[in-house]
């Protein structure tokens, strides 16, 4: 069982632990977004099977470019609130997602928000001006029992399907 990519053949279960936390500007490219969470992943040495879900503030839920990513990646989009995100304590907050959408963080506070272990902090896309941001969350779970404990998220499943989820 591992998350991290393998350079050697080997036969290795990679159970989705991760959580990738997205913040995004209006407009943002589907290929910015996945191009930024897939060099994120491998800088950290960790693999795209590993990544259970996209997270994100609910005004940006249904960005085409965090759908498309998260559709390309074959996970949901799971969204919070900017009220719930704005409980959640990060390492790098900033005035600009504060003044957009009323937090100080979206990527990092989404990718915290039902707890886990930072592995990336928040990193911007390549693209000039960058309009993507990410960050990447080991989340904590117990062999057949999720021990995350948290906030509630809305769901939003590759084509659009919205689920709510309750924490536990």
């Amino acid at each position: 069982m591992a998350d991290a990519a393998d350079a050697e053949p080997a036969v290795v279960r990679r159970p989705p632990f991760l959580v990738v936390g997205v913040g995004a500007s209006g407009g943002v490219p589907v290929d910015e977004v996945l191009a930024l969470v897939e060099d994120a992943l491998r800088d950290a040495g960790l693999s795209a099977r590993s990544v259970a879900e996209l997270a994100t503030v609910d005004s940006k839920g249904d960005e085409p470019g965090i759908l498309g990513a998260a559709e390309r990646l074959g996970v949901p989009v799971v969204t919070y609130t900017a009220e719930e995100l704005a409980k959640v304590d990060v390492p790098n907050p900033s005035s600009a997602p504060l003044a957009a959408v009323g937090t100080p963080s979206v990527a990092e506070a989404a990718a915290l928000a039902r707890g886990g272990e930072l592995l990336v902090p928040k990193r911007r896309s390549a693209a000039r001006p960058a309009m993507a941001t990410c960050a990447v969350v080991r989340r904590l779970v117990a062999v057949g029992d999720t021990v995350t404990r948290g906030i509630a998220g809305r769901i939003v499943a590759p084509g659009g399907h919205h689920r709510h989820e309750e924490p536990e």
